[in-house]
């Protein structure tokens, strides 16, 4: 695990050697990125298309790469838990409830405040118009269970900034959370939820 340094009231990593002498650091600006999870129903509001679409707010991590050698990247991210929102248009009720329950008894917060994804190995697929096609091959730590992971996603490079995008899902039994419902029962959820993002990272001089 690397040493977490405080610098500037924020969280920066002290990284591992990466293997490629010219591999730099890029740090995540999550205020210009886009992390959502989607979450799809199976009880009666399902009729409805009611699947939540859920907004991570609070993320930080930091990349080392060589732009020219993307095998060797590492990648550490950290969410805090508790900063996951509905997004959808439904009543302040309906949204304080369905928070309530993801954060007291899916996620359980209090015991598990934060979700860790590393990942020190990139398998690079083609490239094409200036985007490359990665899978990151990393450990993700949800719910105080960590399971190997694999991310496909594109990557791009403009000037100083790292454009990181795409989707995966998981299971929530994998990581021994229990499926619950909401609404007075009405949303009930499916064992799958699916992650999409757009992330971007700045490199540090």
């Amino acid at each position: 695990m690397p040493e977490i340094n405080q610098r500037n009231g924020s969280n920066s990593l002290i990284t591992p050697e990466v293997s490629t002498a010219s591999a730099v650091s890029y740090l995540i600006e999550a205020r210009i990125s886009r992390f959502t999870l989607r979450v799809f129903a199976s009880g009666m509001l399902s009729a409805f298309g009611h699947s939540p679409t859920i907004a991570i707010r609070d993320f930080a991590g930091e990349a080392r790469l060589n732009p020219s050698a993307l095998e060797s990247a590492w990648l550490h991210l950290t969410v805090k838990a508790a900063s996951l929102q509905v997004t959808d248009n439904i009543s302040d009720k309906d949204r304080r409830e369905i928070e309530r329950e993801m954060q007291e008894n899916v996620l359980e917060i209090v015991r598990h405040p934060e979700i860790v994804y590393e990942c020190s190995r990139v398998t690079v697929s083609n490239t094409l118009n200036g985007q490359t096609a990665i899978t990151l091959n990393g450990n993700l730590t949800l719910h105080g269970q960590t399971r190997p992971q694999a991310v496909p996603a594109g990557i791009a490079f403009s000037g100083d900034m790292l454009r990181v995008f795409g989707e995966f899902s998981l299971r929530q039994s994998d990581y021994n959370i229990k499926l619950v419902s909401a609404i007075g029962g009405g949303l009930k959820v499916k064992d799958e939820v699916r992650f999409f993002f757009d992330i971007v990272a700045r490199k540090q001089e």
